[in-house]
């Protein structure tokens, strides 16, 4: 057992891979979670070879599969004449070639599917940190409800308004990116006579703002909407605001029929705006340090912000893993921060750019990269 405590703000999908994995190294962690409880909030979450492949490392792979979907292919379709200018096989294809298949599941299943590996008396509930400080003896943690607490090492989890961020580099404010998101779920049989179903099709639109990506649920049962648009003045975030369904059918309206199809099934609809932040040019202070939208939150375009949530807590993890006494925590977080940096910042940008897979192209960089076997030197994305 290592001499010095972990602490990591937020039971995210980053935080509690990152607590999975430090724990079973050995180390005393304890994750602080402001909510009451684990909620089946958030949206559902497209994970790619390289998240998945991550999380069976985990032990967790039966878990994840049992309500998850499969996609067969990752399919690019043009917005008005509904032509495919790209088609990636996935499912076994994927498995075969990248250690693991794409996976689509709601986020709430693949928190239950970590919450079960991870002691639960090691998490902290309505824990809302109001200050953090680090002084020479650890970092103490300050709550709302007037508890404190001290550690050796604290990890950010804490998304893209992280407490941790603002305590390691002072308070800013994420930017609205102009861009809103549109989320409905609908029954696969009630849209049956649109092609490609189970697999994951991003509809690209007139401009890099709009786009409506799909792909099934609950085991092929249901079909997911993803949409995003171009909108001034819509700045809230929650991603529970019920949005119109009118709205969502008129803001695409000029859609090939298959996708506008997938609308008309639509009879309930969430929206929120989509904030970012620039990439940072360092995760780490002290003995502090980000993982996941605290320190590198990321546009939807190519959906890797859960994977890059994973696959920063579990590289986190094997750079922590051998350090026995606080005198190692330094050069372990430098190590973690020189094999991560290079490829997200490369990844948000590309995120942000919106034109990853347009047009086909290798996706092996993106697939293909394994936490687990990666040397722990600097990084060659």
């Amino acid at each position: 057992m290592s001499s010095f405590k972990i602490g990591i703000l937020g039971a995210g999908i980053g935080g509690l891979t990152a607590a999975i994995a430090l724990y079973r190294a050995g180390h005393d962690v304890v994750v602080y979670e402001q909510s009451k409880q684990f909620l089946r909030v958030g949206a559902d979450i497209n994970l790619t070879p390289n998240a998945v492949r991550a999380l069976d490392g985990l032990g967790i792979a039966d878990a994840v599969r049992r309500t998850a979907a499969r996609p067969t292919h990752r399919i690019s379709r043009t917005w008005d004449s509904g032509e495919e200018t790209s088609r990636l096989e996935m499912g076994d294809t994927a498995e075969k070639k990248y250690g693991a298949p794409q996976l689509t599941i709601h986020r709430a299943d693949l928190l239950a599917a970590l919450a079960e590996v991870f002691p639960a008396e090691r998490v902290q509930f309505a824990k809302r940190a109001e200050a953090i400080v680090e002084d020479a003896q650890g970092i103490t943690l300050s709550f709302t409800d007037g508890t404190t607490d001290k550690v050796d090492v604290l990890i950010g989890g804490d998304g893209i308004h992280s407490a941790v961020r603002s305590a390691m580099f002072g308070k800013e404010s994420p930017r609205f990116t102009g861009v809103v998101a549109f989320r409905a779920v609908i029954p696969a049989d009630s849209v049956a006579q649109v092609p490609n179903l189970q697999a994951f099709t991003k509809w690209w639109g007139p401009n890099p703002e709009s786009q409506i990506v799909t792909f099934p649920l609950n085991c092929g049962k249901d079909i997911f909407i993803f949409a995003t648009t171009a909108q001034e003045t819509w700045h809230l975030e929650s991603w529970t605001t019920p949005g119109s369904v009118q709205e969502l059918r008129d803001s695409y309206a000029g859609f090939h029929p298959d996708a506008t199809a997938l609308l008309d099934a639509c009879d309930e609809v969430l929206k929120t705006a989509l904030y970012e932040r620039d990439p940072l040019p360092h995760w780490s202070k002290g003995h502090m340090t980000l993982l996941g939208d605290a320190s590198h939150p990321m546009m939807p375009f190519m959906a890797q912000g859960a994977g890059m949530a994973i696959e920063d807590a579990v590289v986190l993890a094997r750079c922590l893993e051998k350090v026995t006494t606080v005198d190692g925590i330094d050069e372990a977080l430098k190590t973690y921060q020189e094999l991560r940096l290079e490829r997200t910042s490369k990844i948000q940008i590309g995120s942000r750019g919106n034109n990853w897979l347009r047009e086909g192209g290798n996706a092996d960089w993106v697939y293909g990269y394994d936490a687990w076997a990666i040397p722990l030197e600097a990084e060659t994305v």
